[in-house]
Parts: C-alpha cells; structure tokens; sequence
C-alpha cells in the first residue's frame, strides 16, 4: 500500500470540505476520486501533498506519516502533482518548465558555486536536464512545442506540460487534479494511454476528474466524494451500479451518455 489517508478532515469556516474519509492506494495502480463539484476533492488532494494541514487525521506516504510536513518536504519523498489550473512559468519556454522537474528530483546534483563557475559537472547537469525534459514532452505529445513560451499555450496543451514536468520529477505517486479538464476526444485518448503505459512501468496514479469514460476505462479503484464524505468506493463495475452514486452524482442517463 503506497499511500493511506485515514479520517481526515478539513473544515473552512465551520463547513467540512473532506468529512473523517479514508481510503488506500495500492502501487501500480489508477486511482481515482470523483463526486459533484464542491464534493471536497481537490481539498483532499491538498490535504495528502500538504498544501492544507488536516483538522484531524493523518496521511501515510510509503509507510511515513506525511501528515504535517511541508509540500516540498512530501515531494521530495516521491510524490508529484498538478493542478486544476495549470501553474507553468509563463515567460519560461515549454522546455525550461518541464527541465524543473528534473532538477527537483536531484538530489546531488550540481550546486551554486558549479554553476555559477561553469563547471562540467553543472554543464553535464543542464545537458542531463534538458535531454530528459525533451524526452518527456515527446511522451506528452508536445516535443514540437519545446521552444515556444508556456503563455502562448492553449489551457489542454498547459495540462500536457505540467503533465511532462512531473513526470520528469520521476515520482513514485502521481496526483493528477483534471487532468482531461480542456482536452477534446482525441487528446483525452491520449493521455488515457499514457496513464496506462505508467502504470505498467510501476508508477502509482491518483486522478481527480469529471471525465467518465476516462475513469471508467482506466481506473483500478474509484472513491466517490460528496460534501466532503466518502459514500462509495470499488472498481469501476461497482461504482456504476452502486445505488448512492447514482443518486448522488452520476445518475443513470448521465452515467449512460458518458460511456455511450
């Protein structure tokens, strides 16, 4: 079990976001959480990279209670997110903002003083660097975009880089809030199969999302959120049918047109 969240809760001005939920995640796996919006999602993801400390409960990353620790701190224990809104470097090039994956999952790789002199370790570093970013924006689809300016992008193509700066942090958990959020059919086919293709390289995912038909199909266990309570969880052949999602969220048509 990568990851466990036990009853954590996190309220803002008296209104619970996530009420006492828990749930595993087990390696090698898609996961997902969905639910209404205001369902208490997002706030559960900030809760576990700990962007938000919980009012009670605790979050266990790799068998280390992560429950207080800063963000940078839980990053550096192998785990990587994005956001609903993309956050990029916007004057920074497509490239730079993915090589900053990579340097933040150096951890001996070269310091100030051999940068600033030049040194070979820092030029093999850069060269390192700008190598493995090219490398994952090709696994994004996005390598033709390598130079142009992270403001000139469309909000889908943001997502994919954000997406590739990530994944070239090389975490061992991946926390993805809407990732398919502005991507069209294709572009979510796309990315269905690269979450596929990283789970079977051993990376453990964890998605926020509204997109049925990409939790359905790709997802080894889906947790349904609503007003920050757990109310469903199972494979996605259960969540389907489970007679609270379906009142809650889903409903039977809505459920229908998403995977028509």
């Amino acid at each position: 079990m990568i990851l466990r969240v036990e009853g954590v809760t996190k309220a803002f001005g008296g209104v619970k976001a996530v009420d006492d939920v828990s749930f595993d995640i087990a390696a090698g796996t898609i996961s997902a959480l969905i639910g209404p919006n205001g369902a208490g999602k997002t706030t559960c993801f900030n809760v576990i990279t700990g962007v938000r400390a919980p009012d009670e409960g605790r979050v266990v990353l790799n068998g280390v209670d992560i429950t207080r620790r800063l963000p940078d701190e839980i990053a550096a224990t192998g785990l990587a997110r994005t956001f609903q809104q993309p956050r990029l470097f916007p004057e920074m090039t497509v490239l730079e903002n993915v090589a900053v994956g990579c340097h933040l999952r150096s951890r001996t790789g070269a310091g100030f003083l051999s940068t600033a002199l030049r040194l070979p370790s820092a030029r093999q570093a850069a060269e390192d660097a700008r190598s493995d970013a090219l490398a994952c924006l090709e696994r994004v689809g996005l390598r033709q975009l390598a130079h142009y300016r992270a403001h000139a992008l469309t909000t889908g193509q943001a997502r994919l880089v954000e997406l590739a700066r990530a994944i070239a942090a090389r975490p061992k958990l991946l926390l993805l809030d809407e990732p398919a959020a502005g991507l069209n059919e294709g572009e979510t086919h796309v990315l269905g199969e690269l979450l596929a293709g990283l789970r079977s390289e051993g990376l453990t995912i964890l998605i926020v999302e509204h997109n049925m038909r990409l939790v359905m199909t790709y997802s080894n266990w889906i947790g349904v959120l609503n007003y920050g309570r757990k109310i469903a969880e199972g494979t996605p052949a259960q969540v389907q049918t489970d007679a609270a999602v379906l009142e809650a969220y889903l409903g039977t048509r809505e459920l229908a047109a998403s995977l028509a």
